[in-house]
């Protein structure tokens, strides 16, 4: 009988590290989606206009700012859910925790890292955004934490927090979508019998996890998008949902399919990634 481990508390900052590496450009193209209001480019077509204008490695433009954000943000919620989760789940006998239970712990742990995270988010969504500007208004920033030290001097601290409230709510909901949803998916794969805990269980249950993400966070990941690259044009959040409502409804899902087909590999790499750390590096558990 194969042992059984738990993951280390850092094995999803890492696993998501890793998924960020392959699904960044996707990520590039549904950033500038998200911003553009004129013009319909979709996402052949914005992916041609930007190789098109500053090359094929404009796609990664921001890429250590997207680690940088995953090392903060995506560490944060892993390692309070799967903690917490594995707590509990010792005091009750290896029992699974009810979904609700999941939901919240996904909503606190998302919360948290969100907020956690903003900083390098704004980064990492500006760094994107550069190459869609004129050269005169192109912030340039070197890599992440040159972007962080600027927006601090030149900014100030609070701008660094700038769309908190976006990313915080984002991150619950997207928590909510990939984790418990996935855990959620995958203790029903396994109880049903046809499939075992291999590799192809756990691609079916975050794919599952994935699309959960999408559709919840879509919302909030534009107008998080839209605050944090802004150049002051928005007072704040209410008058960033006034302004993006006014485009129509279909303005909160601009980017949807990028974003879908970006998330939902993003989400299947990640969680392929954990299990095997898990399995080959994780913590040994003792009968």
């Amino acid at each position: 009988m194969p042992e059984k481990r738990m993951s280390r508390w850092y094995f999803g900052g890492i696993a998501s590290c890793g998924a960020a590496c392959c699904t960044h450009p996707l990520d590039l193209v549904k950033v500038h989606l998200q911003t553009q209001q004129k013009g319909r480019l979709g996402m052949v077509g914005m992916t041609r206009h930007v190789v098109r204008t500053d090359g094929v490695f404009a796609l990664y433009n921001g890429l250590s700012a997207s680690l940088c954000r995953q090392m903060s943000y995506s560490l944060t919620r892993f390692a309070i859910y799967e903690t917490v989760r594995d707590m509990l789940g010792s005091t009750n006998q290896g029992k699974p925790m009810p979904f609700y239970q999941k939901v919240l712990l996904g909503a606190f742990g998302g919360f948290t890292g969100g907020f956690i995270g903003t900083p390098a988010d704004m980064v990492n969504v500006r760094m994107q955004n550069d190459v869609k500007l004129s050269p005169e208004l192109r912030r340039n920033y070197k890599h992440a934490v040159d972007g962080l030290f600027r927006v601090f001097r030149e900014e100030g601290v609070r701008r660094l927090f700038s769309g908190a409230t976006m990313a915080s709510s984002r991150g619950a909901m997207v928590t909510v979508g990939q984790l418990a949803c996935y855990d959620q998916a995958k203790q029903l794969v396994l109880s049903s019998g046809f499939m075992g805990d291999n590799i192809l269980t756990h691609f079916l249950s975050s794919f599952i996890a994935g699309g959960c993400a999408t559709f919840l966070c879509q919302p909030l990941d534009v107008m998080k998008t839209r605050l944090m690259n802004s150049k002051g044009e928005y007072s704040g959040v209410i008058q960033c949902l006034r302004v993006t409502a006014k485009e129509g409804p279909s303005a909160f899902y601009k980017g949807l399919v990028p974003a879908g087909i970006r998330l939902i590999p993003h989400t299947v790499l990640t969680f392929v990634f954990l299990e095997q750390l898990k399995n080959n590096f994780g913590i040994v558990l003792i009968s």
